[in-house]
């Protein structure tokens, strides 16, 4: 009886969701605006991390490019981890990360994006302190496009952003 009381539950928080964020998911354009937004805010602001895992496949995951020394290493995360380990720096620093570039390629229900951004502590800084591409796959299932999974690697003096993702 507690396990169809707890199925029923996580179902209903689901459909909540799903309406509550609806318009984020209706296109591959306001799933990458949504993504963007949600993770970005003043110092003190606790993230909208119901609508962010709301972005996501159940099995999605993110893939992070860190340096280790002279070498990148991947991190993988899923979407829950990212907000357990991100999270907490996000409120007590601020962070803002803008698109600047962004290139799609679509077929079907399939689409990979590579966008470009900027990322800075401060809404009104002049000059980022990160820039980088994320590399976004998503899948249009159940009437909505899903996040499958992301990869980021910011830019360094070994590896600056090509000129064809940064164009307008």
């Amino acid at each position: 009886m507690k396990t169809i009381a707890l199925a029923t539950a996580i179902l209903l928080v689901q459909l909540s969701h799903a309406q509550e964020f609806g318009e984020d998911t209706k296109s591959v354009d306001a799933v990458i605006k949504a993504l963007y937004e949600v993770i970005s805010g003043p110092k003190g602001q606790e993230r909208n991390w119901p609508r962010f895992k709301n972005l996501f496949t159940e099995d999605a995951k993110m893939l992070a490019m860190v340096k280790s020394g002279e070498e990148l290493r991947s991190f993988r995360l899923t979407p829950e981890d990212y907000v357990q380990r991100s999270g907490p720096f996000l409120v007590d620093n601020g962070f803002f990360e803008n698109e600047i570039h962004r290139d799609s390629h679509s077929y079907g229900p399939i689409c990979q994006v590579w966008t470009t951004y900027e990322s800075r502590l401060g809404s009104k800084d002049a000059k980022p302190f990160d820039r980088g591409i994320n590399s976004v796959q998503l899948v249009q299932d159940k009437g909505r496009w899903w996040i499958q999974s992301i990869t980021w690697a910011g830019e360094s003096a070994a590896g600056p952003i090509p000129k064809r993702y940064l164009r307008n």
